[in-house]
């Protein structure tokens, strides 16, 4: 047989590229790396101007939990769905996809004329930022192997905390300038045309192999029913009726039987939106017990930072966001040195535990917080709580990610994030339901004891303390420290759980080899 021949009959060998180099990895990174800011800055931008925008639109102590309820709510339920279109389609393009969504639904925001407008919005800034989180840690796995990927982790933790800081900060300073709060909603769009040309530009990656493309919308119906009926009755609970009433049955019920249909068909489906099987392990399970609890922990209670800032403390937009920062540097600080050390030991477990430790000992900290602890101690608090999410959120999808096949890696790394979110929006809609009930009580309870009239603040809104007499004033600040400091106490338990699920998590060699190249071996 002549050679070429022979060599046209040979079986074709798949060419693995040689290594990238750090230069190269960052390149390849950049447009994920500002999706995922553009994600951050348009959710973290509102942060310190929430109560303010709220209290213009004449929104209620409700209404401002379910704006933050909302987006954590559509976030949950959209991020399996982005995971499992990682594993299915093209991850470049659904990204590009979800940048869209994420700065529209942002962009319409500024627009709204009132509470139930803005929570809409904010709703379908959430599916887009769902996507952003989950698709970012994804393609990272296609570039960087699990040992190197501490440290590029840690350069998304630095991005993640710029806007954190940068949001917060800018936020306020538009909201208190001439521009106004609407224009919050706006400031996200020149990042997100940066990030779409960038990504276009930089983002190379193979052909995966073909696989059969049958989306679950069964259970991605029966999930989003099931997760959105049970958190509407934490949320509606205790208020609206009771927690033992025929609503709270109805309701509870209805849910266990949507959630159990869910199960029985991503039980049969070919491509299931939460593949079962992941449950066998033991370090996803964990994972999962653990981003619930951290979730809960951290999401539920930071949320109401700003609020116990601007209300309890009397300051600004801006000051609340300045106020914020030793929380954002805790978070940079740990997300860059914790990664790098990970990166040069291959060792992960000990970092995540001393995140359980930190973020239960700001807790504990937080949870003795009143309207007159001086600023410098609160500063302590939330930078421990930053250090646990730089210790404690990368970290967890990295152990998980070190024990998955690159062909479930997106759905595996989403159903992580998926109950790592709606851990968080239970937490903001329980704690949430939680402070508006303590609130109105003390209130109520401060006017009658200061012999002031019942209707010194209206019932339910959040108000502008800086529109009230001084001694309704004073009685406000006091309900809203005391009830803040009440949620924080609550969390305690969840932290306390992160941190044993933790210490349970078997340690795995971190493997060297990224997603592209397990790709072009098979």
């Amino acid at each position: 047989m002549p050679a070429a021949t022979a060599q046209e009959y040979a079986p074709r060998v798949p060419t693995v590229p040689p290594a990238m180099t750090h230069p190269q990895k960052l390149r390849a990174l950049s447009g994920i790396m500002m999706g995922t800011f553009v994600a951050m800055l348009a959710a973290t931008i509102v942060s310190s101007s929430m109560p303010r925008i709220v209290a213009d639109l004449g929104g209620t102590q409700s209404e401002f939990t379910w704006v933050i309820t909302a987006t954590l709510l559509a976030q949950t339920i959209a991020t399996p769905l982005w995971g499992k279109f990682a594993d299915l389609f093209n991850r470049k393009r659904l990204v590009q996809i979800a940048l869209t969504i994420t700065v529209l639904a942002a962009a319409a925001a500024g627009f709204a004329q009132n509470a139930t407008m803005l929570i809409a919005f904010r709703a379908g800034q959430g599916v887009g930022a769902g996507g952003l989180m989950a698709l970012g840690t994804v393609l990272l796995t296609d570039i960087v192997s699990p040992r190197e990927r501490g440290r590029y982790m840690g350069i998304m933790g630095a991005f993640m905390a710029v806007s954190q800081v940068g949001g917060p900060l800018l936020g306020g300073i538009i909201t208190d300038s001439a521009l106004g709060w609407r224009w919050n909603f706006f400031m996200a769009t020149p990042f997100a045309i940066a990030a779409a040309l960038v990504l276009q530009k930089t983002l190379h990656l193979p052909p995966r192999p073909n696989r059969v493309t049958r989306i679950d919308y069964l259970g991605a119906l029966l999930i989003s029913a099931g997760v959105s009926l049970a958190l509407l009755w934490i949320t509606f609970a205790g208020s609206q009726f009771a927690w033992a009433s025929w609503q709270t049955a109805a309701m509870v019920g209805a849910a266990a039987v949507l959630l159990v249909a869910a199960v029985l068909v991503e039980k049969v489906v070919a491509e299931p939106i939460i593949p079962l099987h992941l449950f066998a392990n033991r370090t996803f399970v964990l994972a999962v017990i653990a981003s619930v609890a951290v979730g809960l922990a951290l999401f539920g209670t930071a949320v109401f930072v700003a609020q116990y800032l601007q209300i309890s403390r009397g300051k600004t937009p801006t000051q609340s966001g300045l106020l914020t920062i030793p929380m954002v540097v805790g978070t940079l600080l740990a997300a860059q040195i914790l990664g790098r050390l990970i990166t040069a030991t291959g060792r992960y477990k000990a970092i995540m535990v001393g995140g359980g430790l930190a973020l239960l000992g700001a807790l504990i900290g937080m949870s003795t917080i009143t309207e007159h602890t001086h600023l410098a101690i609160i500063g302590v608090y939330l930078f421990g709580l930053g250090v646990s999410i730089g210790a404690l959120m990368q970290n967890l999808v990295l152990a998980v990610q070190n024990t998955l096949s690159v062909h479930e890696m997106g759905s595996g790394t989403s159903t992580v994030a998926f109950f790592r979110t709606l851990g968080g929006t239970i937490g903001v809609s329980a704690l949430g339901a939680v402070l508006t009930a303590r609130v109105a009580r003390e209130i109520s309870d401060g006017l009658a004891a200061a012999g002031l009239p019942a209707d010194s603040v209206v019932a339910g809104v959040v108000p502008n303390v800086h529109t009230l007499p001084e001694e309704v004033r004073a009685v406000v600040e006091v309900a809203y420290a005391d009830g803040i400091s009440h949620i924080f106490g609550l969390a305690i338990p969840m932290a306390t759980i992160a941190l044993i699920a933790t210490l349970l998590i078997k340690e795995i060699p971190l493997g060297r080899k990224s997603g592209i190249e397990e790709v072009l071996e098979q």
